[in-house]
């Protein structure tokens, strides 16, 4: 497992660069709402954290992790520098699981090939509610901190 013997949420703060100046659209799956919150949490603190100014960071909402790719084309027409989708997918009794991973991750990878606004992947698919618990700020940090992280680099490399 690639978590293991790593903490999400550790990182080089001298290596992140500045928020000054971006917008960031956070689209919020409502799905699992205890992990997505967290992931949220993380990430907006975050990008606090790097100066990205409070109104210069939108909230979208959807149903669940599947509509994430609306969503964050739907940010992507508003002019934002760059889009995290965070979601969260536990595995259940049916394929329905591998059926929305595979649409998601498709999904966004498209959005980032179609457009120059990156949109950044912040989904944790897992097979247990407590995997997710241990990256959304469990025993393995938060990964809506890498996202964050991911999301000010990548919307400077866009810039450039």
């Amino acid at each position: 497992m690639a978590t293991v013997n790593s903490n999400l949420s550790v990182y080089d703060s001298d290596q992140v660069p500045s928020g000054e100046n971006l917008s960031v659209a956070l689209v919020l799956s409502e799905w699992n709402p205890q992990i997505t919150e967290s992931l949220y949490k993380g990430a907006f603190d975050t990008l606090r954290k790097h100066k990205v100014a409070e109104n210069n960071i939108s909230k979208i909402n959807v149903p669940g992790s599947f509509e994430l790719i609306y969503g964050a084309k739907h940010a992507q027409s508003k002019g934002v520098d760059v889009v995290i989708a965070i979601g969260s997918v536990i595995q259940g009794e049916t394929k329905h699981f591998d059926f929305v991973c595979q649409g998601v991750s498709q999904g966004i990878k498209d959005l980032n090939i179609q457009s120059k606004i990156p949109v950044i992947f912040c989904v944790l698919t897992d097979n247990t509610l407590q995997q997710a618990i241990d990256r959304s700020g469990g025993q393995f940090g938060n990964k809506g901190i890498e996202a964050a992280v991911s999301a000010l680099k990548m919307a400077h490399l866009s810039k450039q």
